[in-house]
């Protein structure tokens, strides 16, 4: 007896581990770092990629945006290790959670821009110090070795821009119609360095773009849709009116999309009017309410956000893509709100 409950409770561990591989579903968690960058995906094998971390502990104080991407990681997807870790670009509001991270849950992988002619800002000692497996430098085009079921729908990650270069079109990506688009002044930080990544999962797609900024972000769209449509598109840059440029936004055509704001940064009113005026989008969430005076308008229903209290929780967004990929779920957890939606 004492023999066979051995067994059992060895088998547990590798349960929590596959626990995308259990349902066959592709999760995303879309964590509160307050205005930084956490996205965690987990894929129907199980696997896990963590898109930037936060911000890294304030001295003397405990740690909060690695904390509570370590809770969800564990707790809420029933991980054991981060088998890929995506930084971005080298700001600390996305670099500074993961050497935080790595103490608590084994990390694999590591993708970044690495160091480049024209890379001014360098991530922490702390950042390049921390223990992976590897450390690989990502270019347009590239993908992630992710493991795939037997059976069902294939997910893969590409990296669509990186380093202010964009991958080639597809052969069959449609010429786009817009003239003369808008542009804004050269952005010369690392914001547009970004990484940028085009999830699949079957028919299913998300867009993730760290902090590409607006005349970087048109080179996905003109002269040719590099993206084709996507299904979720998490703002790029919080939702600051730097980024999120129209000329993508109504090209890829979401259904659904996430603003990673914080309660005072991001969610723009020229972001939060380009989304309210694509007539795609159906589905609107945030992570934070926004709270800046005067701009009570620019916030979605209470409903669809994960802080809506100025007394910040720390609380997620989750979508939940179904094992056939036709179709999605998005849930805000602390206000009970569930929304499906179909899969273009």
């Amino acid at each position: 007896m004492r023999r066979i409950l051995t067994a059992l409770l060895a088998l547990i561990p590798a349960a929590s581990v596959l626990g995308g591989a259990a349902d066959k579903k592709l999760d995303v968690y879309w964590i509160d770092v307050e205005g930084g960058g956490g996205t965690l995906i987990v894929t129907p094998a199980g696997e896990s990629i963590l898109i930037d971390s936060g911000n890294p502990a304030d001295a003397g104080k405990p740690p909060r945006d690695s904390a509570r991407i370590v809770k969800v990681a564990k707790e809420v997807a029933g991980l054991t290790r981060i088998d890929f870790f995506i930084l971005t670009h080298n700001h600390r509001d996305h670099f500074g959670g993961i050497a935080e991270v790595a103490a608590q849950i084994p990390v694999g992988t590591v993708y970044d821009n690495g160091e480049f002619p024209g890379g001014r800002e360098r991530p922490s000692a702390e950042y390049l110090a921390f223990k992976a497996d590897k450390r690989v430098v990502l270019n347009p085009g590239d993908t992630l070795p992710l493991k795939n079921l037997d059976a069902g729908p294939k997910v893969s990650l590409t990296c669509v821009a990186a380093r202010k270069e964009v991958m080639k079109a597809p052969a069959d990506a449609k010429t786009t119609n817009f003239e003369n688009p808008r542009r804004k002044p050269d952005d010369f930080s690392d914001n547009a360095n970004s990484i940028a990544s085009l999830i699949r999962f079957g028919d299913w797609s998300m867009f993730v773009g760290g902090d590409l900024t607006w005349n970087i972000e048109e080179k996905l769209a003109v002269p040719a849709n590099i993206l084709g449509q996507v299904d979720v598109y998490q703002s790029t840059h919080h939702g600051l009116d730097v980024s999120n440029n129209p000329v993508v936004i109504k090209s890829v055509a979401p259904t659904v999309v996430v603003i990673t704001n914080g309660s005072t940064k991001g969610c723009m009113p020229e972001m939060v009017q380009t989304v309210r005026t694509t007539d795609s989008i159906v589905g609107i969430y945030q992570l934070h309410r926004n709270e800046r005076k005067g701009e009570e308008k620019n916030n979605v229903p209470d409903e669809f956000i994960a802080n809506p209290k100025k007394e910040c929780d720390g609380n997620y967004i989750k979508c939940a893509v179904a094992p056939d990929a036709k179709a999605y779920t998005l849930t805000v957890p602390a206000t009970k709100h569930e929304q499906k939606y179909d899969t273009k």
